[in-house]
């Protein structure tokens, strides 16, 4: 997962949800093995074992930042990254 260190630090520190960039953000969730659909402007991800389904929408270039907190929520609990 070496290229996705400094974006998982930068999920995980909490001080810059809002400047995720979205692209960087679903590169993330593909390589963690969730699965990837788009229905409009959304853009849904789940993963076998984990209940929650990770729903995003982009903000311009960047992802929304109610949603980074949402996705640091899931992977951290489901213990697919973690927190220090």
């Amino acid at each position: 997962m070496g290229g996705n260190e400094k974006l998982i630090r930068k999920i995980l520190s909490g001080q810059s949800d809002s400047s995720i960039s979205f692209s960087d953000l679903v590169g993330l969730l593909e390589s963690l093995g969730f699965d990837h659909r788009q229905r409009g402007s959304h853009h849904i991800f789940t993963k076998s074992g984990i209940i929650e389904r990770i729903n995003l929408q982009a903000d311009g270039p960047k992802a929304k930042g109610y949603q980074v907190r949402q996705v640091r929520k899931i992977l951290t609990e489901n213990k697919l990254i973690e927190n220090e």
